[in-house]
């Protein structure tokens, strides 16, 4: 299976790189950067950390679309969006690892997703899925005397807050609630707030040093806190959720899917 990273050049990207050269089967068809990137030319396994893989980053997105069966992209929003179209014109597969989205650029990619199969995920990894999976059952089984705070904390260079997968958690909370998220979310909290609403999902974001991603459900009630975390220390895990979602993807008929799709929880 022939698969093409998008953004191949950056930690992530990489990281990808070298998930597709480890999975039997798979190959690194292409790679892109922006125009003014300084690494176009540079070949894609040795950026890596690999030996010599013959290809090389490109700034031509829809050349690279059009030559593999499936793009890997953890780039940003606005990108994200363009190559979706690009992958729906071609019939190219999307995993999207991407966070930080708007309507607009949401919007674009779910259109995408009515002529070729997009993976769309907060996270990718394995623990966080059945994280979520957790969260949401216990939010069911649990009533509104239990409140929930999600606290995520990421690298300093982490540019949107909450994190993507703080969301997904709190998306699945209010989905075993039964509720809407959007109504209930609170995102901040400065100065005199008066108490806590009940039912209320709260969220709390820490930035600093070279963190991968840590996140933790709070459920607390009178006298006992329940609570459910994943670490996690190395960025391999979500390249390698990805390749899996590749995998899993080819062939698929059109639709937005996610990782819960993928893993069948």
């Amino acid at each position: 299976m022939k698969i093409a990273v998008m953004g191949a050049a950056g930690r992530m990207g990489r990281e990808l790189v070298r998930a597709i050269a480890a999975t039997p089967g798979c190959e690194v068809s292409g790679g892109t950067e922006p125009p003014q990137a300084a690494t176009l030319g540079h070949d894609l396994g040795t950026l890596a950390g690999l030996d010599p893989l013959g290809i090389v980053v490109s700034s031509n997105a829809a050349d690279v679309i059009s030559n593999a069966d499936v793009i890997l992209d953890f780039t940003s929003p606005k990108a994200t969006a363009e190559f979706a179209k690009l992958a729906a014109a071609h019939g190219t597969v999307h995993v999207i690892g991407t966070t930080g989205f708007d309507a607009t650029s949401l919007a674009t990619v779910t259109d995408a997703a009515k002529s070729t199969a997009i993976i769309k995920a907060g996270n990718m990894s394995l623990g966080v899925n059945l994280l979520a999976a957790l969260t949401r059952r216990v939010a069911a089984a649990l009533g509104e005397d239990y409140d929930i705070e999600i606290v995520e904390m990421h690298h300093r260079m982490k540019v949107d807050a909450p994190s993507g997968t703080a969301l997904m958690l709190g998306e699945a909370a209010a989905e075993g609630r039964k509720i809407n998220l959007s109504d209930r979310s609170v995102r901040v909290r400065d100065g005199h707030t008066g108490v806590r609403t009940s039912g209320d999902i709260g969220f709390a974001t820490l930035r600093g040093g070279s963190v991968v991603g840590d996140h933790t459900v709070i459920f607390a009630g009178d006298g006992e806190r329940i609570e459910l975390t994943h670490l996690a220390a190395d960025r391999g895990i979500f390249a390698r959720g990805a390749v899996r979602a590749a995998l899993w993807g080819k062939g698929r008929a059109p639709g937005l899917y996610s990782m819960t799709d993928v893993l069948g929880i």
